[in-house]
């Protein structure tokens, strides 16, 4: 049978207690249609704005229909969970040091989608013990669902122009994760009746009004318009999810964006409410937090993998990580307040990879000594 929204209310307040006990900051419950979000969804793909990621086109309309991934579902309970692992005026410095190498903040500890998952299936745990057993699936960035949407159509927040998820009192800094769940009208009764504290069902809508600064700050221009991203232009797709050469004309804007990118974040006016990670998981690794570009770029595939062993970064390889720090040491080169003794150290580390075994990895390499010469010829 399809639920209301009193049934929401009740579920959402049965299940917050244990949410919040488990390190989630907020959940929120809804329905699984998203009718509404075909046609943008449909036109976004045959715009070819997902790049090179083809799952999302093989798995098309899809996307907006979680039924399909568990027969007969008729909930989703989404969920929110803060990483932001330091003080907020650290990311910024680290961007403004050229021979230093940025990692996006939500990967600078372990691998959120280990640990959102496994208290996704605590809190299911929980459901099932109180209420019975039903059929749910758990998704954290693992399927190709619509959690922005999903998660807004809870109430968890709003979308913002940078299409991610911004709350008032949290701003954006958070990951998204969702169960799922094909209730019975059996299970669907043993939900008690609860009332949520006033502060608990405080008005969570939000506007971005005029404010254009994602859009603006973007150093790839990858957010075409409100509420649109060009995904083929994203440095974190670009550094992340996509396989092979990084395009020339965007590789001198990814400065020192060596994995991921949280500039539409940092510029965010939401994100002075940004609240620190309630786990220790998502604290920086000693080697993560503010390294150089050349100790990093001299990891073997060995060391490569066993440093980040437990982390989101080592599903890129190894190969793909020389070739985002390739670029990252050549901008370091053109940069005019990096030293002379540097810009010499700079480029003996990315000698010792000029004939690096593998062809991706030589050609950033070649792109990144040639950028001092270039930088040299436009100043004549």
């Amino acid at each position: 049978m399809p639920f209301s929204e009193p049934f929401f209310s009740r579920l959402r307040a049965h299940l917050l207690p244990h949410a919040r006990s488990l390190g989630f900051a907020d959940i929120g419950v809804t329905h699984v249609d998203l009718s509404h979000a075909e046609a943008g969804l449909l036109a976004w793909l045959g715009a070819d704005m997902h790049g090179t990621m083809d799952y999302m086109k093989r798995y098309g309309v899809d996307r907006a229909r979680p039924q399909t991934f568990v027969a007969g579902a008729n909930v989703v309970i989404s969920v929110r969970m803060d990483y932001w692992p330091e003080p907020p005026e650290v990311a910024p410095k680290v961007l403004e040091q050229p021979e230093t190498a940025y990692i996006s903040r939500y990967a600078l500890g372990r691998d959120y989608h280990k640990v959102m998952r496994t208290r996704l299936q605590k809190l299911a745990d929980h459901l099932t013990e109180t209420l019975g057993d039903f059929a749910y699936r758990a998704f954290t960035d693992s399927a190709p669902i619509m959690e922005v949407a999903l998660a807004e159509q809870a109430g968890v927040g709003w979308r913002g122009k940078h299409t991610l998820l911004l709350h008032r009192e949290h701003g954006s800094t958070f990951f998204l994760g969702e169960l799922v769940c094909a209730f019975s009208d059996e299970i669907a009764s043993k939900v008690p009746s609860a009332q949520i504290a006033p502060t608990e069902n405080a008005e969570l809508s939000g506007s971005c009004g005029s404010c254009t600064a994602c859009i603006d700050i973007c150093p790839t221009q990858a957010i075409i318009a409100p509420y649109q991203l060009d995904a083929r232009r994203c440095i974190s797709y670009l550094t992340i999810e996509h396989a092979g050469a990084i395009p020339e004309e965007f590789r001198a804007a990814m400065g020192n964006r060596i994995y991921g990118c949280d500039d539409c974040q940092l510029v965010c006016p939401w994100n002075k409410f940004a609240q620190p990670a309630a786990l220790p998981d998502f604290l920086p690794r000693k080697n993560l937090a503010a390294p150089t570009q050349i100790s990093l770029f001299a990891w073997t595939e060995a060391e490569f993998d066993t440093r980040m062993q437990g982390s989101a970064i080592r599903r890129i390889g190894h190969a793909r990580w020389l070739r985002n720090i390739a670029i990252a040491l050549g901008n370091a080169l053109a940069a005019p307040q990096v030293q002379h003794d540097s810009k010499t150290a700079i480029k003996a580390a990315l000698a010792e990879r000029a004939d690096d075994p593998n062809l991706l990895v030589r050609e950033h390499v070649s792109w990144a000594l040639a950028q001092e010469d270039t930088t040299r010829r436009a100043k004549v």
